[in-house]
Order: C-alpha cells, then structure tokens, then sequence
C-alpha cells in the first residue's frame, strides 16, 4: 500500500494487524478516544533530558502535597506517596535509572514554584539537571509565563534559574545554586575488598563522596557502567558507616547521596570528567548539576578555579554542564560558594500513565 505525501515527510497508511488470521486496520483514533476506567489512576507527565538524564515531570494526576514548606512537603511525600513514587518511576512504567519531579506551589512569597525530585531510592534535595529541565518545560509548554528569571523553592532552599531563549524555545538554564562548601579534603576510608580509597566529602544541594577514577582502577566510559556502579556504591556505604554526614542547618539534609568518580576529560576542550553513582546505584547520564556545584567547590578550594572562572565538566556520555563561582561567602562555619551551573534540556514526549486497581504491579519492581 503506498505512502501518502503532505509537505516534506511521507505519511504511511494505517499499519495493520492481525487477529485470528484476519488483517484489521489498527485505528489511531480509536486508540486517541479510548479512555481508561473512572477507578483507574491516571497520571499525565511531560518526558524530557538534559544532557541525556531523563526528567519525567508530573503535571496532572496527583492531590496538591500539603505543607507550609518544601521539607513538608518532602516528609508528606516520603510517607504517603512512596507507593506511588515507586509505581512512577519503576519498571514497567518506568526504569531503574528514571528521573522525576513534582511541581508544587512556591512555599516563599517571592517563589515562581515548589518542586520535588524523586528516584529510584526516595526523594532527593536537590537536582541540578532537573532544575535545567524542569525550568526549559515549564516556560516551552506554558506552566509559567515567559519571565527572564524563575525562583525555585527546593529542598535544599533557594535555587534561582535563568533562561537563554530563543523565540519559543529555550535554549540553556543558567541556575544558581544553594551554597555549595567542601567538608574534608583527602579523607581516606577503607572499602571491603578495596582497601584504603582516598576521597573528598563536599556539598552541592546533596553530599558525595568525589573520587579519582584512576586511584581505583576504573575508566569513566560507558563499558564500565556496570563497575561503577558496584565500586560506586561500595564506596557510598563505606563512608557511610565510617563517619557522620551533617548538614549544619536540616537533618532532612544530613545524608551521603553517591559517590562522584573524577578524571581527565576525555573530549577537547572540557575539564574534567564526572560519573555519579547516586540512590541505589542510579548512574548519572548528565555531569550532575548537584555534583558539577559541589565540584566547583572544592576547586577554587584548591585554588585551582577562580571566581567566576568557568569550569567545563563532561558526562558518562559526553555531554556537557558548565559550572562556575558566582560568589564567596562564609556560610555556617564554612567557606562557601554559590555556584551556577548552565546546561541545557530538550523535550521528548508526554506521557498518560495509568495504574489499575487490580495490577498486581501498580507499585513497579526493578531489575539490575
């Protein structure tokens, strides 16, 4: 059956299927007016990635999350919505390493919007490569009006975004982050069937453990995805049992997220090269805006980066997020930087996803 032409692409003839030995035209419409049972739950979202991290956004579907602020909210979500974090996020609906986010109201009088990141283990604190994204859907799709500057309420407190636009789209969010400060430089701490691994502990709206790629024995290359992640996680709990991660202001802050590998950058003109292993074994397919700002932090505390110096770090994949100082201050005993980190999103799709009350799955599993 031949194709059918309508400007530059060629439009196909319906695809058809077959049933009992009979061909039946499979009917688009059909599948368009469908709608699911009224017991059903259904959830809208709008898919994207910024620099290959996947950013699902929840955008109709869920009550408004009661709280007077962003850690509320975060403690409701974690208490009664984990179910459905898992059933979002996991297989068959999702994946292991999917991202997402729920766009709240602003809990600040002068906030744009709340949000909540969620992952494979939880509920994060902060996400750099979602602020990227979720700022670039918010004003494409309309989920705010255009505005040169957008005030996030976040977990980990202020996070304030601008966009570079060109005509509808947006082409890069540049995001100031919360003050970003290193806790301990050279620290050593002996991982099982490793030995004694060398680490920085620093802070960039999450804590990581940073450590050189090199020093034990891996390549930051996709071929090693599955190395990482064990070495990766390892280390995480390593350090985890061999100290206290506090944060000096929120408890709902004091924990270790994942480890960061760093190296040389593998492509021109990049600096360095970033891997984190995040959550339960999540790999970051984006520098981490998180890390890349915590990262910033504890270059110019080695001197190696000046205030407002810019410092080009490179994904798993290549991909690329550019951090810099955009000041110092003493913040909490520490001293501090507020970083911004620039990258840029794209969006992929949208997405109905629906839970039946019956599924035996409605809560999703994960397989590694």
């Amino acid at each position: 059956m031949g194709g059918m032409r309508r400007g530059p692409f060629p439009v196909r003839a319906p695809a058809l299927g077959f049933i009992v030995g009979r061909a039946v035209p499979i009917s688009g419409d059909l599948a368009q007016a469908w709608r699911p049972p009224p017991s059903w739950r259904r959830v809208l979202t709008v898919e994207s990635h910024a620099a290959g991290e996947p950013l699902r956004v929840i955008t109709d579907g869920l009550d408004p999350i009661p709280g007077a602020t962003i850690l509320e909210k975060r403690r409701f979500a974690r208490e009664h919505l984990d179910g459905l974090r898992r059933g979002l996020l996991f297989e068959p609906r999702g994946h292991a390493d999917m991202y997402g986010a729920i766009p709240t109201e602003p809990v600040t009088p002068d906030g744009d919007a709340g949000v909540l990141f969620l992952h494979n283990e939880g509920w994060s604190t902060m996400c750099g490569h979602g602020v990227i994204a979720l700022v670039t859907i918010a004003l494409e799709i309309g989920l705010l009006s255009a505005r040169g500057v957008v005030r996030l309420d976040t977990p980990a407190g202020r996070v304030t975004a601008r966009p570079r636009r060109e005509g509808a789209r947006v082409r890069s969010v540049a995001f100031e982050n919360v003050p970003s400060f290193v806790v301990s430089l050279d620290d050593r701490v002996t991982v099982p069937g490793m030995g004694e691994v060398r680490y920085d502990l620093a802070f960039g709206g999450a804590f990581y453990a940073f450590v050189d790629a090199a020093s034990v024995g891996l390549e930051m290359t996709p071929d090693r995805f599955r190395d990482l992640i064990a070495v990766g996680s390892a280390i995480k709990r390593a350090v985890m049992t061999a100290r206290e991660v506090r944060h000096p202001r929120e408890p709902d802050l004091s924990f270790l997220y994942g480890t960061i590998f760093t190296g040389p950058a593998l492509g021109a003109s990049a600096d360095s090269r970033n891997v984190c292993v995040f959550a339960e074994g999540e790999v970051d397919r984006s520098p981490t805006g998180t890390g890349v700002s915590a990262r910033v932090a504890i270059e110019r505390a080695r001197g190696r980066l000046e205030s407002g110096g810019a410092f080009v770090v490179e994904s798993i994949i290549g991909t690329r997020f550019v951090g810099r100082v955009a000041r110092e201050l003493r913040w909490e005993g520490y001293d501090a930087v507020v970083p911004e980190i620039e990258g840029s999103a794209w969006i992929t799709g949208r997405s109905e996803l629906l839970i039946a009350p019956d599924d035996p799955l409605a809560e999703g599993f994960i397989l590694r």
